[in-house]
């Protein structure tokens, strides 16, 4: 029989360990830096081996706690990963570049003129990001409760 740690991994496996991550996250265990290195780590993984190496400094298992407090802590890990779809979350990750850009090119221009220019940017991200946020708010007012 062949060896686990060989054996490809799914996506739903690679979700797993992201949502383990983000737990440790919550518990203070990992910064936001390290969450972010080890969740691009995880979506790359291929094998068991490659999973199971983003949890070597990690306990195996979350530390007892009441079940009240560990009912609370599962609704909220609900709410902040389960509110909106992942297609949505990329989009606001590309609206957020998008804005980091053009913040940037003018901030270059403004530096390269002496003064500051009139400020173009907000016609850029402003009405995109109003129509995201209504999207947002529409696509988490009709999915069902994932509890």
């Amino acid at each position: 029989m062949e060896d686990r740690r060989e054996v490809r991994v799914s996506d739903g496996d690679r979700e797993a360990a992201v949502a383990r991550l983000l737990a440790a996250v919550d518990e203070g265990r990992l910064s936001l830096d390290e969450y972010n290195d080890r969740m691009g780590r995880a979506y790359t993984s291929v094998t068991y081996a490659d999973l199971d190496n983003l949890f070597f400094d990690l306990p195996s298992t979350a530390p007892s706690a009441t079940p009240a407090a560990t009912a609370t802590q599962t609704r909220t890990l609900t709410v902040s990963t389960g509110a909106l779809p992942r297609w949505l979350k990329v989009v606001w990750v590309l609206w957020a570049a998008k804005v980091a850009l053009n913040l940037a090119i003018w901030v270059l221009l403004s530096i390269t003129e002496g003064e500051l220019l009139y400020f173009w940017p907000m016609w850029v991200f402003i009405p995109p990001g109003a129509a995201l946020l209504a999207l947002s708010y529409a696509v988490t007012m009709t999915r069902p409760n994932r509890s």
